[in-house]
C-alpha cells in the first residue's frame, strides 16, 4: 500500500523528524511505501497532490493541529500523537493498513476545514491533567524561538563587547550605554555600536518571551479569543514585575475568562460583534484588572524571593541544584520533566541586571549540559559493545552524535522505547553527574540553546566540556554494564537467543 504521514510535535523539533523517519523504516519493513511531511519549525516539506492523490491512506502523527488537513480529505486516516509514531510506528502501520481495509466511513468524503490559525492540539476528552499539560506545551512552543533568537543575540552582543571595549569588562560598558543615542547616530564601521544593537535587538525579542508564554495558554484554552487578554495579560505581569510565573497565571485566566464569554447565548444581533468587540474587551478588561490589582503583587514578590534564593546559593546548594536539574533533564528525554526542567532555566534568562556569573546562567549551562549526556552517552555505548544493540539502534548511535552535539534529548528516545529501564536509569545518573559538575566548575551561559555550536558563549567553555564528557562516561558504562548483564543472562539460558539479541 501506499500512505502518506504528518507529523509534528509542539517544539517542532526533534520528535517531528523522528517519528517521520520511524514511520518511514516500518512502512518499508512492511513492504509499503510511506511519504511523510513534516510540519516543523523549520517549515512545512509539503507533500504533492499527486501523491496525496494516489495513496491509499493517510497517517496524522501530530501533537498539532495539522496544517492542510482538507488537502487529505476523503482517504481512510488514523490519526494518533506523535509519540506512538516514534515508539510504535510498525502498530500505527498496521492500524492504518486496518484502516485501509475498512474503507472510508459514510460522509467522510467531506473536506475538513482549513485551520485559521496558528497551530495548536488539545485533547477535549482527555484528563485534566494531560489537558493543562498541553495548554502549558502551547505556550512553551511558541515560546522557545523567541528565546533562542533574543538569548543568542544578547549572547553575541556580549562577546563582541568584550572585543570591543577591549576587555572583560565589555559586558559592563554595553549595558550602560543609551540605546537611544545609538540607534540616532549609528556608525556602521563601530563595533561598540553593532555590540549594543545586538543586544538591543535580543533584549526586545526577550521582552516578547511572557506575553507569547500568555497568550497561547490562553489560546490553547479559547481558541483565537484567548489571544488578545493572553497577551494583554501577560505584559501585564512583566509591567508589575510578576514575570513567567505571573504569564503562566494570566495564560490560564485569560483563556478561561475568554472561553466563558464566547460561550454566553446572546442576540442575533449582538453575534456578529461577539468575537471583534465584546469578548477582547470584557476579557482583557477582567484579565488586566486581575493581574495589576489582584496577583500582580504576590507574584512579584515571589519573583523576587525566587530571585534572591537562586542569588543567595552557595556553592553545595548549587551543586545539588544541578544535580536535581540534571536528573530531571535525563528523566524523560523532551518530555513533560525535561520541559520544566529548560523553561525554569530559561525563563531565568530574562531577569534583569544579572552579573556575568549569576545563578541564572549558571542553571541555563547545568541544564543545557545535562541534556546533551543521554544521546551522546547512548552514541559512545553502541561504539563501544556494538554486540549489545542491534542494528537499527547502532545505525541510531551514529545519528545520535550530531544530535547530542546539538542540545537534542530526544536523540535517546529509540534507545529508551526500546530498552526503557536500562537506558532512563543511565541517563538519570550520567546527566546527574554533569549538572552537578557544571556548577561545581562554575560554566555559565547566556545562550538558551546550541550544544557545542554555542561553545564561545560559554563561560568556562572547558569544565563545560569536562562536566559533559564525565556524565556521557558514566551513563554510557552503566547502560553497558547493565545490558551486558542481561545479555549473559540470555547467553546462559539460550546461546541461540543471544545470538539473535546481538545481531
Amino acid at each position: 500500500m501506499k500512505f502518506v504521514a504528518v507529523t509534528s510535535c509542539p517544539t517542532g523539533i526533534a520528535h517531528t523528524y523522528m517519528a517521520a523517519e520511524a514511520l518511514e523504516q516500518a512502512g518499508k519493513a512492511a513492504g509499503h511505501v510511506v511519504t511523510v511531511e513534516t510540519q516543523g519549525s523549520a517549515g512545512t516539506d509539503m507533500i504533492d497532490d499527486a501523491t496525496i492523490a494516489a495513496a491509499d491512506g493517510v497517517i496524522f502523527a501530530a501533537d498539532l493541529e495539522v496544517k492542510g488537513r482538507e488537502r487529505f480529505a476523503g482517504k481512510p486516516t488514523v490519526d494518533v500523537g506523535v509519540k506512538r509514531g516514534v515508539h510504535e510506528a510498525a502498530k500505527v502501520i498496521e492500524e492504518a493498513v486496518a484502516a485501509v481495509e475498512r474503507g472510508v466511513p459514510a460522509g467522510a468524503a467531506a473536506a475538513a476545514p482549513a485551520a485559521s490559525g496558528p497551530s495548536t492540539k488539545v485533547d477535549a476528552n482527555a484528563g485534566v491533567g494531560t489537558r493543562v499539560r498541553q495548554w502549558l506545551m502551547t505556550g512553551v512552543s511558541y515560546m522557545i524561538p523567541f528565546v533562542a533568537a533574543g538569548g543568542i543575540l544578547i549572547a553575541l552582543g556580549f562577546m563582541l563587547a568584550n572585543v570591543a571595549w577591549g576587555g572583560a569588562e565589555g559586558a559592563i560598558e554595553v549595558t550602560a550605554v543609551n540605546q537611544a543615542d545609538v540607534w540616532a547616530h549609528f556608525e556602521w564601521g563601530n563595533l561598540q555600536h553593532w555590540s549594543v544593537l545586538l543586544l538591543g535587538a535580543g533584549q526586545i525579542a526577550f521582552g516578547f518571551l511572557v506575553p507569547v508564554l500568555s497568550g497561547f495558554i490562553a489560546y490553547g484554552i479559547a481558541d483565537r479569543p484567548g489571544l488578545v487578554p493572553g497577551f494583554v495579560g501577560g505584559a501585564a505581569s512583566v509591567a508589575v514585575g510578576a514575570g513567567f510565573l505571573g504569564g503562566l497565571a494570566t495564560g490560564f485566566i485569560a483563556g478561561f475568562t475568554a472561553l466563558w464569554i464566547s460561550r454566553w447565548k446572546v442576540p442575533k444581533g449582538v453575534r456578529g460583534i461577539m468575537p471583534v468587540v465584546v469578548i477582547p474587551l470584557l476579557s482583557t478588561l477582567f484579565t488586566g484588572f486581575v493581574t495589576l490589582v489582584v496577583i500582580g503583587a504576590p507574584i512579584a514578590g515571589l519573583m523576587n524571593s525566587l530571585e534572591s534564593w537562586l542569588n543567595g546559593l552557595g556553592g553545595n546548594q548549587l551543586v545539588l541544584l544541578g544535580l536535581i536539574l540534571g536528573a530531571m533533564m535525563g528523566f524523560d528525554l523532551g518530555g513533560p520533566v525535561n520541559k520544566v526542567a529548560y523553561t525554569f532555566a530559561v525563563t531565568g534568562l530574562a531577569t534583569q541586571g544579572l552579573t556575568a556569573d549569576a545563578a541564572q546562567y549558571k542553571i541555563m549551562a547545568a541544564v543545557m549540559a545535562s541534556g546533551m549526556v543521554a544521546p551522546l552517552a547512548m552514541a559512545l555505548a553502541t561504539t563501544i559493545r556494538k554486540r549489545l544493540f542491534t542494528e537499527a539502534e547502532r545505525e541510531n548511535g551514529k545519528a545520535a552524535w550530531l544530535l547530542g552535539a546539538s542540545f537534542i534529548s530526544e536523540g535517546a528516545i529509540p534507545f529508551a522505547a526500546a530498552d526503557p529501564l536500562r537506558v532512563i536509569a543511565a541517563s538519570l545518573v550520567g546527566s546527574s553527574v554533569t549538572g552537578a559538575l557544571s556548577m561545581a566548575m562554575g560554566v555559565t551561559l547566556v545562550a538558551p540553546h546550541g550544544g557545542v555550536w554555542v561553545l564561545p558563549l560559554i563561560g568556562n567553555p572547558l569544565g563545560f566540556l569536562v562536566s559533559i564528557v564525565a556524565g556521557v562516561i558514566v551513563s554510557a558504562l552503566i547502560v553497558v554494564v547493565l545490558k551486558e548483564i542481561r545479555y549473559n543472562k540470555i547467553t546462559a539460558t539460550s546461546p541461540t537467543d543471544a545470538a539473535v539479541t546481538a545481531a
